[in-house]
């Protein structure tokens, strides 16, 4: 089994379209696949736009619907071997609460950057090298991260973030999942490479 976490802010909008999204895609490899939030509300559901942007995404129904929101703590960031934060606000949070986490910390969309440049050989070669998927997993992480500081940073840093749509009109909800589902798949498809 490998584990992957995702983190925004409140734990109802993005960082559970984020994992059920995850989940469901990656579902032939049983991972598990959570979400947490740096700020909010313990045990709210998620917001009906972004259960229904999940549901239109493909994710069952009994998923969006058992969604309970939850704080991040230290103890949240032991074991995933890959943890994907909605924003650099969210990936500095992380790195404060465990900073020997932070080679397998990424938003999620400057993981997909990253990995956009990573031949998939190379993801391959370094899982191959690992045993259980758990490792192969913190392998190709690892890989993925060696490319920061090779692939040149968007112009504009606020690109690695996916925008938050909480309070906000529908565009921003549509806007937010224009965002995160490109990343959602590069991830899964940098999964599969190190994984199949």
């Amino acid at each position: 089994m490998f584990a992957i976490l995702t983190v925004c802010t409140g734990n109802i909008c993005r960082s559970p379209l984020a994992e059920q999204l995850l989940r469901t895609r990656l579902a032939d490899l049983d991972p598990y696949v959570a979400s947490a939030g740096t700020r909010g509300l313990p045990a709210a559901p998620m917001t009906v736009e972004a259960a229904h942007i999940a549901r239109a995404l493909g994710v069952p129904d009994a998923d969006t619907d058992a969604h309970r929101s939850r704080f991040l703590t230290e103890q949240h960031l032991d074991t995933p071997d890959l943890i994907l934060a909605m924003t650099r606000e969210h990936r500095r949070a992380i790195a404060e609460l465990a900073p020997s986490r932070l080679r397998s910390t990424f938003t999620i969309r400057e993981f997909a950057r990253l990995a956009a440049a990573v031949p998939a050989d190379e993801v391959r070669a370094a899982a191959d090298a690992a045993a259980a998927p758990s490792e192969k997993l913190r392998a190709a992480a690892s890989v993925v991260a060696s490319y920061r500081g090779l692939v040149p940073s968007p112009e504009d840093p606020a690109d690695d973030d996916v925008v938050d749509p909480y309070r906000q009109p529908w565009e921003t909800y549509l806007l937010s999942a224009q965002q995160l589902e490109p990343a959602v798949t590069a991830v899964a498809a940098t999964v599969r490479a190190a994984l199949t």
